[in-house]
């Protein structure tokens, strides 16, 4: 069988010479710093809320612990990425984080004072609010600092590489939630470290030059590039979610992509609840991997997961293209959601962590470079903010529904069975959508150059 072309998108840089480029050097260590602290913080928030020993927990009140760590932005995000497609996003990298470094202590507070419910819910939902806009503004900021033919191969450093970040966050409060004690002034403490990571972030962003990360300024006066008239910025940031979904749906590999993401996302969910309630009640007598060790441990794995598809994406790409390589992610994750829903033993979660974490981290290294290789600069944020809702709020609704339907120790082999018939749904949608023909060029809501 002949081999396919190789994916444009998918020429070979190498990791030392894309570390030798300044920006996405300086880059890189922005999301890192960024992410190691939304690992802290999460697994912090995690522990007090799950693990805590001074309050009781229950699937819905973990499902609404991670709707809180990820649906803030998914909410805000149609609007604000209107925003990081008109603000300065060297600014927006800088000031964001530090406020996100001051909301992070205000959470610490919160939780040693032992406060529970939609109180702290509130003032977590403002830290994970920024943090998503960071993130996005990181994505957008990308194909500023490397040439596009690179964009596969530096997405896959960068976002595994970052994920694997937030993954040793999440162990390093592990592992300082043994030390300071598992009760409400622990996990303050913990929470309260987890402020570095974007302090940090913050001050790396400061190196960058203004408007060197976008976004571009290149518009005629009375114009933007498309020939659609300037309106207010205030007016066009509401129309960010349709000028997304529309920029998206104009593309078929945006939006193969995306939907292919989503499956991905609703299993990732379902296995996410059960995983976590099986180690609540069901493998307590697995020794250092009984309770939050083993969601250590989990994590750990995932990671690996992570690191590999670093490895393997680029190389998948080249030889198969962008849409093979998808394929194959998908198959592999519902082989292995298959595996674990028939066995449903420590060794079966802990190996599908692996697997699945590796599988669809592919599916997202693939998306976002579809985006940014096939989604014009002046709407990659309100396309990237589209994004997040597909990402985030398809995977709480599946943890939503999953603590509905799930009996309270997790122990349910068929809504594993069942989320992996979702990547068999993926995988229909996904080619589906590659067989459509592209859209017309999409004419969004612009403000003139600098403005906002």
């Amino acid at each position: 069988m002949p081999t396919p072309p190789a994916d444009p998108d998918g020429v070979r840089a190498g990791v030392a010479t894309l570390l030798r480029t300044p920006g996405y050097r300086r880059l890189l260590a922005v999301r890192f710093a960024a992410q190691w602290g939304d690992g802290m913080f999460q697994a912090a928030l995690g522990a007090a809320v799950l693990f805590n020993p001074e309050r009781q927990a229950d699937p819905l009140a973990v499902a609404a612990g991670l709707a809180v760590l990820l649906l803030p932005y998914s909410l805000v995000g149609p609007f604000a990425g209107a925003l990081l497609d008109r603000w300065d996003r060297r600014r927006v990298l800088v000031t964001a984080n530090l406020a996100r470094a001051g909301l992070v202590l205000g959470v610490a507070g919160v939780v040693a004072a032992g406060v529970a419910g939609p109180p702290l819910y509130a003032v977590a939902l403002a830290v994970t609010g920024v943090s998503r806009f960071v993130l996005a503004g990181l994505s957008t900021a990308l194909p500023h600092v490397v040439a596009r033919e690179h964009l596969v191969e530096a997405n896959a450093l960068a976002v595994t590489a970052g994920s694997a970040c937030t993954a040793l966050g999440a162990a390093t409060a592990v592992a300082l939630n043994t030390l300071v004690g598992a009760g409400d002034a622990g996990s303050g403490v913990t929470t309260a470290v987890a402020a570095a990571g974007p302090l940090l972030a913050g001050l790396l962003a400061v190196g960058f030059r203004r408007g060197a990360l976008g976004p571009d300024a290149d518009a005629p006066e009375g114009a933007d590039p498309d020939g659609a008239p300037i309106i207010p910025t205030g007016t066009a940031v509401l129309h960010g979610l349709a000028d997304g979904a529309r920029a998206a749906a104009a593309a078929p590999p945006v939006a193969a992509t995306f939907l292919a993401l989503a499956a991905h996302r609703l299993a990732f969910g379902v296995s996410t609840l059960v995983t976590l309630l099986l180690f609540r009640y069901v493998f307590v007598d697995a020794g250092p991997l009984a309770g939050f060790g083993g969601v250590g441990a989990t994590v750990v794995l995932a990671a690996a997961g992570l690191g590999c598809a670093a490895l393997v994406t680029p190389w998948l790409v080249r030889r198969w293209g962008r849409p093979r390589t998808v394929r194959i992610a998908l198959v592999v994750a519902g082989a292995a959601q298959l595996g674990l829903a028939a066995l449903l033993s420590l060794p079966a979660v802990l190996a599908a962590a692996f697997v699945i974490g590796l599988a669809g981290q592919v599916v997202k290294l693939c998306t976002d470079a579809a985006v940014q290789a096939d989604a014009g600069d002046g709407v990659l944020g309100r396309v990237f903010a589209l994004y997040d809702i597909v990402f985030n709020v398809g995977y709480v609704l599946a943890v939503t529904a999953t603590a509905l339907l799930s009996p309270p120790d997790g122990n349910a082999p068929w809504l594993l069975a069942g989320a992996a018939g979702l990547y068999l749904v993926g995988l229909l949608a996904h080619d589906a959508q590659l067989r459509r023909r592209p859209g017309r060029a999409v004419r969004t809501h612009r403000s003139g150059p600098g403005a906002g």
